[in-house]
């Protein structure tokens, strides 16, 4: 069994192109399901014989521990995914997932974004990280880049042009032009970083010349939002939102949009076509006598 859990992970890795975290949450999800079946069928666990009502077992199990709607319709997502590998479409039982409600993203304001970035770089160790710090959170706003996508960036991308080449989900590759103001913030941090760039190094770097971790950079903006008096959902995430949602204010097409951001499917950018609706709402609650 962990032989075949082993050959999933490669599966999912190289067939599938999944990211290392979707890898690592899968194969904990088989590695829970295998465990359970265990106890479940009083022996090692038969695969063939798995049927619906033994998923349903596992995935109450789980809600006693505690997972939420979404995490359980991800790991719904694993099992099926994990028994198809296994032993094939035509015996994985047929269920049907909890709904999920989409959260619509709460856009930050450009003023709020560039103190954000202004706020975090002022509180760094070194001008050099500052200037590091800086770039990054304006990649995240002016380019739409997720955090792992700018730290996965190496000295190849220089020297910078008008538009940058990014690997996002999948290995999945697009285009994303750069603003002047972008470009200038990160021409800035590398004239001043202590680490020369090289092409097969990351492009951004930690204190002691490795790859910086995308986790000091949360914990910056964390630490930020709370000294701006800036909401929770204030997150290196929410900035990626907050240039899509701009963007399709200033009346950027869904299909560009979708290009912009690395969207595999055009439903994840129609998210978008919600949010100055949800804004006006909440500026109308807000405002009204009896809101």
């Amino acid at each position: 069994m962990d032989a075949l859990i082993s050959a999933w992970g490669d599966y999912l890795r190289s067939g599938r192109r999944r990211s290392l975290h979707t890898v690592r949450a899968y194969l904990g999800t088989a590695e829970r399901l295998m465990e359970f079946l265990r106890d479940h069928q009083g022996g090692p666990p038969v695969l063939e014989q798995v049927e619906a009502s033994d998923v349903r077992a596992f995935l109450a199990r789980r809600r006693a521990e505690g997972l939420g709607n979404a995490s359980a319709a991800r790991e719904l997502s694993a099992i099926r995914g994990f028994l198809k590998f296994a032993v094939g479409d035509q015996s994985v039982p047929r269920l049907k997932g909890p709904r999920v409600k989409k959260g619509l993203p709460r856009p930050v304001s450009p003023d709020d974004a560039v103190a954000l970035a202004q706020d975090v770089a002022e509180q760094s160790a070194e001008p050099w990280m500052a200037a590091r710090d800086m770039a990054v959170l304006l990649l995240l706003y002016g380019a739409g880049l997720r955090i792992g996508e700018a730290m996965g960036l190496t000295g190849a991308a220089l020297p910078l042009r008008e538009v940058m080449s990014v690997t996002g989900k999948r290995e999945k590759t697009r285009m994303v032009p750069l603003l002047p103001q972008v470009k200038a913030a990160i021409e800035d941090y590398v004239a001043r970083c202590p680490y020369p760039p090289e092409k097969d190094k990351p492009l951004f770097r930690g204190a002691r010349g490795g790859a910086l971790n995308a986790a000091i950079i949360r914990r910056a903006v964390r630490a930020a939002r709370v000294r701006l008096g800036l909401g929770e959902r204030t997150t290196p995430h929410a900035l990626r939102h907050s240039f899509a949602s701009h963007l399709l204010a200033r009346g950027a097409d869904l299909r560009s949009l979708q290009e912009l951001l690395g969207h595999a499917s055009l439903s994840s950018t129609q998210i978008y076509t919600n949010v100055d609706t949800a804004w006006l709402l909440d500026v109308y609650r807000a405002a009204h006598p009896r809101g």
